[in-house]
């Protein structure tokens, strides 16, 4: 071995025409202490080793020593930083051999992937040739190759002829069968067992997967010379973009149970799953560990929320006009809301009665007059299927004699829920089956007195029906500027003449 240049680079050990990597002088030490280590033990001879057995010895180290560098605690600087996406743009790159392969459906290897694909989710074993007619076994087959997913339910590996992903899509399926076998077994059954249209296809969904994670990590370009941009949980796991699949896949079926997909809505759940990726790893999660818990984090709900917040937060709808109109908009949606909570009251509900002792399981129901102006109550010897007409309801209440709505603590029937005075000494007790009841009665018996509905319903009902409304009426805006300030008023005509006469 001939001593190392002073530049510190890990350079050649024999005549070759392999490039030198300029390093720092940690990653030196290891790749010696690596190769003497190699070499003291036995498995390459001094004599036999190879010029390709002593290229991998500085690759390796290379990666030992980007893992000890992305674990400390010290930050990484921007050479390294970037010597790292360099890093993990060319180990991804590794992956356009496969990527950019097409299925050859006449290969008997690669048909035993997709027979190996069917064995392990449904614990079959290749029939004998005996086994039944050809037409049963074919029609078996494409019965399976249709629960797993598969666009070609005849013929599987047609699926796999469109380039990218190729067979890199075929590759992570069989790998997510072998490595998380409970978790492809309970997929391919899961989605089986449901209706056709509300199934989610294992098959075409791993392949759309890995052309859309292939364009996210952005495989098979180069590298670029001034980006910085790396993620250190790729340099976690040896196989680190086959279980990064495997995590989406699953992310995939669950975001699809949550949005109640169809089959004509695969293109927009696949969005879905695309945004929650992508927010996911601008994060810059540590571990594939990590990233799940964020991916946690991101169901299609939490999607919805962050979308309306942004757009709602863009300059477009913090303008002087749009504030405006939000403001013109909020007493239409308002009374709309009212109306809904004193409709509800009309309809009426059933409560429990209480005494000053225990509860007891008795029954009362309550239901406004349809003109809004008198309260119609009585009891109940059980709970009722439907509504109970006004004539069978014994007492009542004109909304004129009502005092005030008192709730919490201020009740006096054990100081717990809500109440409605009746006057100076006469109470109505309410104990509202649920929080919706309760709501619903609060605003409603406050709009028929005239004051603020207040409940957290009307708030979320108000936030959902203003940002709808908003969105209906800026429809046509799209795209377009809208201005700070309106127009200018034009001046008055000299003269009205133009006037349409109707005679």
């Amino acid at each position: 071995l001939s001593p190392l240049p002073e530049t510190k680079a890990i350079g050649c050990f024999a005549p070759c025409s392999c490039t030198c990597v300029s390093v720092f002088g940690d990653l030196l030490s290891f790749t010696l202490t690596a190769f003497v280590e190699l070499m003291d033990h036995g498995i390459v001879s001094w004599d036999t080793f190879s010029v390709a057995f002593i290229k991998k010895v500085p690759v390796c180290s290379q990666t030992v020593y980007n893992i000890n560098v992305i674990r400390s605690p010290k930050p990484i600087n921007d050479e390294m930083a970037h010597q790292l996406y360099v890093l993990q743009v060319l180990t991804f790159n590794l992956l356009e051999d496969r990527m950019m392969t097409k299925m050859d459906p006449q290969d008997q290897a690669q048909r035993d992937i997709i027979f190996e694909l069917r064995r392990i989710a449904f614990d079959v074993e290749c029939e004998p040739n005996n086994s039944g007619s050809i037409e049963k076994r074919k029609s078996m087959y494409t019965r399976d190759y249709k629960k797993l997913g598969f666009i070609n339910h005849v013929n599987p590996a047609m699926d796999f002829t469109q380039i990218p992903p190729g067979m890199l899509a075929l590759d992570n399926m069989l790998y997510f069968a072998r490595h998380h076998q409970d978790a492809y077994i309970r997929i391919v059954l899961e989605n089986s067992s449901r209706e056709d249209k509300h199934e989610c296809p294992f098959g075409r969904s791993s392949i759309e997967l890995t052309k859309m994670l292939c364009e996210i990590l952005k495989v098979g370009e180069l590298p670029s010379e001034n980006c910085h941009d790396f993620h250190p949980m790729f340099f976690t796991h040896d196989r680190s973009f086959e279980e990064f699949f495997c995590i989406c896949i699953q992310l995939l079926n669950k975001t699809w149970k949550e949005m109640r997909a169809t089959s004509e809505d695969f293109n927009k759940v696949m969005q879905v799953v695309r945004e929650q990726i992508m927010r996911a790893l601008t994060q810059k999660p540590n571990s594939l560990d990590q990233l799940k818990s964020r991916l946690q984090n991101l169901s299609y709900t939490e999607i919805l929320k962050i979308r309306q917040s942004e757009r709602m937060n863009q300059e477009d709808f913090q303008s002087r006009p749009i504030l405006e109109l939000r403001e013109k908009i909020q007493p239409e949606i308002m009374e709309l809301i009212k109306q809904q909570r004193l409709n509800r009251l009309c309809d009426g509900t059933c409560f429990r009665k209480i005494s000053s002792r225990r509860r007891q399981d008795k029954f009362w129901y309550c239901r406004l007059s349809p003109n809004h102006k008198v309260l119609h109550y009585g009891d109940l010897e059980e709970s009722p299927q439907g509504e109970v007409p006004h004539d069978s309801l014994q007492e009542k209440l004109p909304v004129a004699d009502m005092k005030a709505v008192v709730t919490g603590k201020d009740c006096p029937h054990m100081k717990e829920k809500g109440s409605l005075k009746q006057n100076k000494v006469s109470y109505l007790n309410f104990i509202a089956p649920d929080k919706h009841e309760y709501c619903v009665w609060t605003d409603g018996l406050n709009a028929l007195l005239g004051k603020e509905m207040t409940s957290d319903f009307t708030k979320s009902d108000m936030d959902t029906l203003l940002s709808m409304e908003m969105k209906l009426r800026l429809l046509d805006l799209e795209n377009i500027q809208i201005p700070e300030a309106p127009p200018p008023i034009p001046k008055e005509p000299s003269n009205y003449d133009f006037v349409y006469d109707c005679n």
